[in-house]
């Protein structure tokens, strides 16, 4: 266990005993998490950095992963979230694979990988995790939490679960629920895709091979609903060299990923859902889609903004105007940046 140390360190926390909201109690959780800045000395300048779905901490470094779209331009000395002003914390998601507890972790209970054992999560049960963090830095409150995508989610759960603990929520290319039937729809998409792998033993593949090609083409699909052809296009024309640009990209990721710990994630989804919860909010929302994002489209913002006035939110929207997809919130960064910059000094 460590604590804050300087910007862009990865630090970890331990925690036993950790209940899910299943019931099921995991001996033991690890969360991995980078911190830019630095801690006041009384420690009201924190900004929670929730990252997506297939990124992690290292979303806010310098060069960082694109794919939902690299932070870098967002966080950092000067930046929207100024870094000479606020300390940022960016922890990896319980499930995920970038040092948190996952299932390639080890199950203290049988001294094995999780595998596809690992327990099925929730939202609030990532959220919860954070807490017990912010709890052992001494962090009682929070300027603001802001994320993209599942970190997006992240938010809106952080808004109704500890609704007194920030003073605002950026919430991009998101929305506070997920359909069942949609979450069904991606999980069982994506099991039936790993299944094919030759390697896939039932999720027990670290014992037998590796799905790297698979988990390559899984990226490769999903790299171009986050919009990466329109990002390519600026350099390359010839389709070819696009098509081996975005395999290049997603086998970097496919190295870096367990295939478990996207289904894990995605299990985790199929009951989000905040939308009869918004009245609990108290913090001030902004709340961002990008104009030509896919899995989050601006026709989401006049009911969503519709169901946060009538809950009684101080809530407002920004529509990013980029060919950028669901990537465009890091990729075209300057677009809304001069908005969340505003929207931080307000707080």
């Amino acid at each position: 266990m460590t604590t804050p140390g300087p910007a862009a360190d990865l630090n970890t926390f331990t925690t036993s005993d950790f209940r899910l909201q299943s019931g099921i109690v995991m001996p033991e959780v690890t969360i991995a998490y980078r911190t830019l800045g630095r801690l006041a000395p009384n420690r009201d300048n924190v900004v929670l950095v929730t990252h997506g779905n297939t990124s992690g901490p290292q979303m806010i470094d310098p060069g960082g992963s694109t794919g939902e779209g690299s932070w870098s331009e967002i966080v950092g000395p000067g930046k929207a979230v100024d870094t000479d002003r606020f300390f940022a914390i960016c922890p990896n998601m319980l499930g995920s694979s970038y040092g948190s507890t996952n299932a390639a972790s080890i199950d203290p209970s049988t001294s094995m990988r999780y595998g596809p054992r690992f327990p099925d999560i929730t939202v609030r049960d990532i959220v919860a995790t954070q807490r017990l963090l912010l709890d052992h830095l001494g962090i009682e409150r929070l300027v603001a939490i802001v994320g993209p995508s599942y970190g997006g989610f992240q938010a809106l759960q952080w808004a109704v679960d500890h609704p007194g603990m920030m003073k605002g929520i950026a919430a991009v290319v998101t929305a506070p629920m997920v359909p069942r039937e949609r979450a069904e729809g991606n999980l069982a998409r994506l099991v039936a895709t790993l299944s094919q792998d030759p390697n896939w033993n039932g999720g027990n593949y670290h014992d037998h091979g590796v799905v790297l090609e698979t988990m390559t083409r899984i990226r490769m699909t999903t790299l171009k609903t986050y919009g990466i052809e329109a990002r390519l296009r600026d350099t390359l024309s010839d389709p070819e060299k696009i098509e081996a640009a975005i395999h290049d990209e997603a086998a970097r990721w496919a190295r870096g990923f367990d295939a478990n710990s996207l289904i894990i994630l995605a299990k985790a989804l199929r009951g989000f859902d905040v939308s009869a919860r918004l009245g609990e909010i108290k913090a001030k929302v902004l709340y961002v889609l990008s104009r030509t994002d896919k899995l989050f489209p601006p026709e989401l913002a006049p009911a969503v903004m519709a169901a946060l006035t009538a809950a009684g939110v101080d809530a407002d929207y920004f529509q990013l105007d980029s060919d950028y997809g669901h990537s465009a919130s890091g990729l075209d960064a300057q677009k809304w940046t001069p908005r969340l910059r505003q929207f931080m000094e307000c707080l």
